[in-house]
């Protein structure tokens, strides 16, 4: 139990940063945190549909992801 609690905590840790880092790739709606990172400049390389489509996805999936090892960290602890 200790091993999947351990794996389990890893792929929060790493889902984490990499949903960070995913949710400031995303085009700015507004003014808000995206453009103090920068997000108000537009720039070529996520102007396309297809891009922001396909970030949507991965957002999703990584999010996914995440919850799921949420709930096995928490069924880990339940019944241990």
């Amino acid at each position: 139990m200790d091993g999947m609690r351990i794996a389990l905590q890893a792929v929060v840790i790493v889902s984490s940063l990499f949903l960070v880092l995913l949710i400031l790739m995303h085009k700015g709606k507004g003014g808000g945190l995206s453009d103090m990172f920068g997000g108000g400049v537009s720039s070529s390389l996520g102007g396309s549909s297809i891009a922001e489509r396909n970030l949507n996805r991965l957002t999703i999936i990584a999010s996914i992801i995440w919850l799921a090892a949420i709930v096995g960290l928490g069924l880990v602890a339940r019944f241990q």
